[in-house]
């Protein structure tokens, strides 16, 4: 069905055809174009016809309300009109009341505050009204009567020749060729005339801009239909073939008239998203060769048994690795099904927002990474670097469901080798430590284990439980609480982050415990032993 809306939607019509009034007929369906060179020699033919006057109608000319009326007893669909020149005393774009000496009922000048494209011309105030009144759109022509009736009757003849042509033009403008996202929107937008963008998952502008992208939201339906306060927004998705959902979105934004083309879009958007997919799998292929690459210079670092030849170390030049000064290494685990190759760039862009500059290089089912100081860092800069992984690692984990391991400082390639492997044994264990945030630091973990040898007797597990007895069945999860603050080493900040709670909270149940016990946590002895006791009655069975 065609409506007096779509029309307004061709592109010989938007710019050079304006609503007068009557706007809440422009849904009306139009079936015919007619032109007629006398307003008032209209003789209805039938229902749905819009209705062209294609010589100019001079202000206030009353065949032009005889006509609003007859197309309205006809049903039809709306009357375009050219307009004639206004008095040569009253500017183009005067408002009703202005120029002294008006006919009754004024003029709306300027064809009701002016054409687009400039159009000068004038109507009956009246009429508008009228026009208001019947339901029925009055149309202003700035254009060639002629053009527009030709365009109007192909579209109405044969309403898939709009596709068809939009199709045709998605095609040229996005042939073979490899485009950059930038330059695919650049192309949508100027193909459609409307806002265009690439949107990730999360609704955020990759290239492009669009009023309202939080419109959108991953679904499984293709193309997506979101429906805005004065227009329409169509998505479509662009992933890469077998991705279980998409990774990308292609959005244009129509609204006001061109809203009426919503029909017909979809087919371009779908040429366009082929043209982000190849770019996808050009990249991709760019990524995945990269990954193996810096996986193979990984690995041969690592099988390393000596100094690394020449060669090695213009490779690992050329990657931008340092194999002189101290690295500190750390180990990023990730769960399984996850496309580590995709999320590189997530991986060092959430490094980076925590300050911490370090090599990331994909390697089993995560990876391995290593940040580098000029001199030996000094215990302090050692224990910063920690905080600012963790606090990296609970971004990762909220979104990568990842856990970080860390090694401690060790100088030269020996030294990157050794950091490395103490960074992964710290990751193992940190999966399965959610008191610790899903974090383990090599020197924290020498301690901890060096307790759990020490507490694993027949005679001390007893005594732990029985030493927090008093912390059973206690409403707020006290053993896990005071776990996890002896593993922050006493923080109530960093224990609150671990547990997902207020800080105000942490010290509400440390309290609790320290008076259920009867014991002062300020004493390292008591803290010790309740670190063994917790450790040992937290531990896994076996």
């Amino acid at each position: 069905m065609t409506t007096v809306r779509r029309l307004l939607a061709l592109p010989e019509w938007t710019g050079a055809v304006q609503v007068l009034a009557g706007e809440a007929g422009l849904d009306a369906t139009a079936r015919t174009v007619r032109p007629l060179a006398d307003p008032g020699a209209y003789t209805p033919a039938g229902p749905g016809e819009v209705v062209m006057v294609s010589t100019p109608v001079d202000p206030g000319d009353w065949r032009l309300d005889a006509l609003l009326r007859r197309v309205v007893d006809a049903e039809g669909a709306a009357v375009l009109v050219t307009a004639a020149t206004p008095p040569a005393d009253r500017p183009a774009d005067a408002t009703p009341g202005e120029t002294p000496g008006e006919t009754p009922g004024g003029m709306a000048g300027g064809m009701a505050g002016g054409m687009a494209g400039g159009m000068a011309g004038g109507v009956a105030y009246g009429t508008l009204r009228l026009a208001d009144r019947l339901g029925v759109p009055l149309l202003g022509a700035a254009a060639d009567p002629l053009d527009l009736l030709v365009a109007a009757r192909m579209m109405l003849a044969e309403p898939e020749i709009d596709r068809a042509r939009l199709v045709l033009s998605a095609h040229r403008a996005f042939d073979e060729r490899t485009l950059a996202p930038e330059g695919v929107v650049a192309r949508l937008g100027e193909l459609l005339n409307a806002p265009a963008a690439l949107l990730d998952e999360r609704g955020q502008p990759l290239a492009g801009q669009v009023r309202e992208p939080e419109a959108v939201r991953a679904q499984e339906v293709v193309p997506q239909r979101v429906r805005l306060g004065d227009g329409v927004l169509l998505a479509h998705p662009a992933a890469l073939p077998g991705a279980p959902r998409p990774a990308f979105w292609l959005v244009v934004e129509l609204r006001g008239t061109a809203a009426a083309r919503a029909d017909v879009v979809p087919a371009a958007l779908s040429v366009a998203a082929s043209a982000v997919q190849r770019w996808l799998l050009s990249h991709r292929l760019e990524l995945e060769r990269d990954a193996r690459s810096r996986s193979a210079l990984l690995g041969d670092l690592l099988r390393l048994d000596g100094e690394p030849s020449a060669q090695l170390r213009r490779r690992a030049a050329d990657a931008g690795w340092q194999l002189g000064g101290w690295h500190v290494g750390l180990r990023i685990g990730a769960p399984p099904g996850l496309d580590t190759v995709a999320s590189t760039a997530q991986v060092t862009r959430v490094l980076r927002g925590e300050g911490v500059h370090a090599v990331v290089v994909e390697h089993g089912d995560g990876w391995t990474g290593w940040t580098t100081f000029a001199q030996e860092p000094t215990a302090a800069r050692v224990h910063a670097l920690a905080d600012t992984l963790r606090a990296a690692n609970r971004a990762l984990r909220r979104s990568a469901g990842a856990h970080m391991g860390v090694g401690r400082p060790h100088p030269g390639t020996s030294g990157l080798i050794s950091t490395v492997a103490e960074a992964a044994d710290a990751a193992r264990l940190a999966a399965t430590r959610p008191e610790a945030g899903f974090f383990l630091q090599v020197d924290q973990l020498g301690m901890a284990q060096l307790l759990l040898e020490w507490a694993r007797t027949d005679t001390f597990e007893p005594a732990a439980r029985a030493l927090l007895a008093p912390l059973h069945d206690q409403p707020g999860d006290l053993i896990r609480t005071l776990s996890a603050y002896l593993d922050a080493e006493s923080s109530i900040a960093e224990t609150a982050a671990v547990l997902g709670v207020h800080r105000n909270t942490v010290a509400a149940r440390i309290q609790r415990v320290e008076r259920l016990l009867g014991i002062d946590l300020r004493h390292r002895d008591e803290r010790l032993a309740l670190h063994l006791a917790c450790r040992t009655v937290s531990r896994p069975a076996g």
